[in-house]
């Protein structure tokens, strides 16, 4: 049987992730309150956010930049799109 969680991102009981997604504090408060899939869409939004800005993950403006995005994105807060990107039809 998975793990739930209460998700903060989407205010209710969903299955979590079986593991932390990185070490340390932030990891464990991921762990803790946030589903898998909540973690799953912000996967995605950071790699369009990486691709579409170029960002690098050897800069650590690119990685701080990343991190707040993150932060927003989990919380229901307003965060960075691609510029000028419509999603297909159907999509």
């Amino acid at each position: 049987m998975s793990r739930t969680v209460m998700c903060k991102k989407f205010s209710k009981e969903l299955p979590g992730l079986s593991v932390a997604p990185f070490p340390g504090e932030a990891g464990k408060e991921i762990f803790n309150n946030y589903s898998q899939q909540a973690w799953s869409e912000w996967l995605s939004h950071q790699t369009m956010l990486i691709n579409e800005k170029q960002l690098s993950m050897a800069n650590g403006d690119h990685r701080s930049y990343l991190k707040l995005q993150m932060e927003k994105f989990l919380n229901n807060e307003e965060v960075d799109r691609a510029e000028g990107f419509v999603p297909e039809a159907g999509n």
